[in-house]
């Protein structure tokens, strides 16, 4: 054979030379991933881009306090390039999350059906946050309406927030106070209209978004409290959630001090 002519160490120089020319290609190539990072927060309870977030006709509402912040993750855009060094140095920071892009993003379409796609998810999220906030209040939507509005964020994740954010507004604690019990609470989680929440995904980066915003408390889908808590900032208390019943009487519980809280 050709390398049993060169020394030991000549053939393994030989050997590594292709080595390294396969990962500098792979260094340089596009993956199918998307790179993640905790985003911005909003309270639904205040305003965005000058409009309330939250806006009710036909039934009184209230003045609140305290907050509900819906969270956001950033990921690179459909069209982004991630190199292996990209998703190497992602894997070694946690305020960065590694992600395979058909997770994050719809496959077989531009970046503006994606973009439109994820904003009919969020239309959709809305719809179904009203009409589960509603159905717990036991008020009819003929008689009362709701606008919800959120600029440009896409997805169906502020749902549960949504409907805590109705509910507040119209009724608050059921007793005169505040849900939020004047509180800045974050937190995230799909809903249906029959109020069951879902998973969502990302929430290691939505608890250090929520916290670098203020809060001291996080609502959590039930199924994400191992990956909550995986990089959950100290001092953050991480509430499970499976449903809105559950949720508005957790919030109530940790206002009033009385009755139970879950905890992840």
């Amino acid at each position: 054979m050709l390398l049993s002519r060169f020394s030991r160490p000549v053939a393994l120089g030989v050997c590594a030379v292709p080595v390294v020319a396969l990962l500098a290609v792979a260094g340089l190539a596009p993956l199918p991933f998307a790179v993640a990072q905790p985003g911005p927060t909003t309270d639904v309870l205040g305003d965005s881009k000058g409009k309330p977030v939250i806006e009710i006709s036909g039934a009184p509402t209230r003045d609140t306090s305290g907050k509900l912040r819906m969270v956001t993750i950033v990921a690179t855009g459909p069209d982004a390039q991630v190199s292996l060094g990209d998703v190497v140095d992602g894997w070694f920071r946690t305020d960065r999350a590694v992600m395979p892009h058909d997770s994050v993003y719809p496959s077989g379409g531009s970046t503006k059906e994606i973009e439109q796609h994820n904003l009919g998810e969020m239309k959709k999220s809305q719809d179904s946050a009203t009409a589960a906030a509603l159905g717990y209040l036991g008020k009819s939507p003929a008689d009362v309406k709701v606008k919800l509005q959120l600029g440009d964020v896409g997805g169906p994740s502020a749902g549960l927030f949504f409907s805590l954010g109705i509910i507040d507004k119209l009724d608050g604690n059921g007793s005169g106070g505040d849900l939020t019990g004047g509180r800045s609470i974050a937190g995230t989680g799909t809903i249906t209209a029959g109020g069951k929440v879902g998973a969502v995904g990302g929430v290691s980066l939505k608890t250090q978004a929520a916290w670098r915003d203020g809060a001291k408390v996080f609502l959590v889908p039930k199924a994400e409290c191992g990956d909550a808590t995986s990089e959950s900032p100290k001092g953050l208390r991480l509430i499970p959630v499976t449903n809105l019943k559950g949720a508005v009487s957790a919030l109530t519980s940790l206002e009033s001090g009385k009755g139970t809280v879950p905890s992840c």
